[in-house]
């Protein structure tokens, strides 16, 4: 019966109908979830035509528990051999068949098990990312870029020398007409030069009181942004921030300046650097841009920033309110997923604004390491104006992540597991199956909200 229905949804598909029956979207994505689990890739939401294991696998009570309770530590092992993620494939593409085999050979599991599986999931792989490289060049080299095909290809991930141009596009900073592109771009740049003079290259004198106390608290704020990535700690790199966020703030009067929109700008800027800084994050040396790169890559900040935070101002005004929606419908979907978990939070009297809402207000950057944070951002701003709302989604599949051990702790346990979690050495394996556990609850969820109505 199931090959049938798969059959069926490959028929709806191949006939191009725009929407694919749900049930088949479903079980496709489920089998998606249980791909990563064995250590494959992760198609986001591209939709497949073909199985990516043999149903009976899928049918496995073994992989239903994986996928409620996460996976196992031998799970993980296995994963971190046999994955090779969307961006670390571009980076390393000319040392991919050499790193295959020292991984293969020097793999903790059984190499006499493994190793053709291994091999097959890397050759697999290789095809996709090829496959996709073509798809974003197709899409990039129109005269009018389709932002929606843009924004399907870029949920799985984005080839990070094609990042700038992508999130331009994705935020609407860059018309997808390629003749105007350069020419908004000049001009928006300009605005932004005109806008630091105007409101931050004045004297203490000109400012109010407000605007004086609130460049102040910009400046404080500023070396605290990041702190354990030392390329923040630069002074100047830290002199970019603060033109950025106090023009931001003077230009945003309802919300002004808050605590959390440091950590925003700091994709933006790596991104944005990368256009014109060889190698590594490690390795740049920011004196070695003229002030007018420099300048062009603030205006790229300032202007994706706003665009971003545009389809969220509630976030950030007087009392937060659209934070505090998002954490109470974090509550509900908790409840509804794991009820376990939600009854052990409850019993200990943990309220999930202690926690959730520093989740919100900084989209998660504090949470895993920094060199995640693109890649995450890719799926952010795939979702366009649908991010708020998939947030959920994706915090309460970070927060299960950890199900079996948060129903283990008394309340200070929790709160301190909560503030401190062990993500340091994650990898774009975990954050993958965050991803694809968020979108699979999104399918189940987001077509029925009376399911999550208090």
């Amino acid at each position: 019966m199931k090959s049938g229905r798969e059959e069926e949804g490959r028929k709806e598909m191949s006939s191009g109908s725009s929407s694919p029956n749900l049930e088949w979207r479903f079980n496709q994505t489920l089998r998606n979830v249980q791909g990563i689990l064995k250590g494959r890739s992760f198609p986001g939401k591209v939709l497949l035509t073909r199985r990516s294991q043999p149903m009976n696998e899928c049918a496995s009570p073994e992989h239903s528990q994986a996928i409620e309770r996460g996976y196992s530590e031998n799970d993980h092992e296995q994963g971190e051999h046999a994955d090779m993620s969307f961006e670390e494939e571009i980076q390393n593409s000319g040392n991919t068949t050499k790193n295959t085999t020292q991984n293969s050979s020097t793999s903790p599991t059984n190499n006499a098990t493994t190793s053709p599986e291994v091999q097959r999931s890397v050759s697999a792989a290789r095809a996709t990312d090829s496959a996709r490289l073509t798809k974003f060049r197709k899409e990039l080299s129109r005269p009018a870029v389709i932002l929606e095909k843009l924004r399907e290809l870029a949920w799985s991930g984005v080839p990070p020398y094609m990042r700038p141009d992508i999130w331009r596009l994705l935020l609407g900073y860059a018309p997808p007409n390629s003749d105007r592109r350069e020419g908004v771009l000049t001009r928006k740049r300009l605005e932004y030069v005109d806008c630091v003079s105007q409101y931050y290259d004045i004297p203490d004198t000109e400012r109010s009181d407000d605007e004086i106390s609130m460049l102040r608290q910009i400046a404080v704020d500023c070396p605290r942004t990041v702190p354990d990535v030392p390329f923040f700690q630069h002074v100047q790199i830290q002199k970019s921030l603060e033109r950025i966020l106090y023009t931001w703030a003077i230009r945003h009067p309802a919300s002004g300046y808050v605590q959390g929109i440091n950590d925003l700008v700091t994709p933006f800027l790596i991104v944005f650097l990368s256009e014109h800084l060889d190698g590594s994050m490690e390795s740049w040396s920011v004196s070695d841009l003229s002030p007018q790169k420099i300048s062009e890559v603030e205006a790229d900040c300032y202007w994706c920033l706003s665009k971003l935070l545009d389809g969220m101002q509630d976030h950030y005004t007087f009392a937060q309110p659209g934070i505090q929606r998002l954490v109470f419908k974090l509550k509900e979907l908790v409840r509804r997923i794991d009820e376990p978990v939600s009854r052990r939070m409850e019993e200990q009297g943990l309220e999930f604004l202690q926690f959730a809402f520093r989740w919100f207000n900084c989209l998660l950057i504090r949470e895993i390491p920094f060199h995640l944070v693109t890649r995450l951002w890719d799926t952010y701003l795939a979702e366009g104006d649908a991010l708020p709302e998939f947030l959920v989604y994706i915090s309460a599949s970070f927060l299960l992540t950890w199900s079996d051990k948060l129903q283990k702790l008394d309340f200070q346990e929790m709160v301190m597991f909560l503030q401190h979690l062990p993500t340091q050495y994650w990898t774009h394996h975990e954050l993958e199956m965050v991803l694809s556990r968020a979108y699979m609850w999104h399918t189940m969820f987001n077509s029925s909200p009376s399911h999550l109505a208090s």
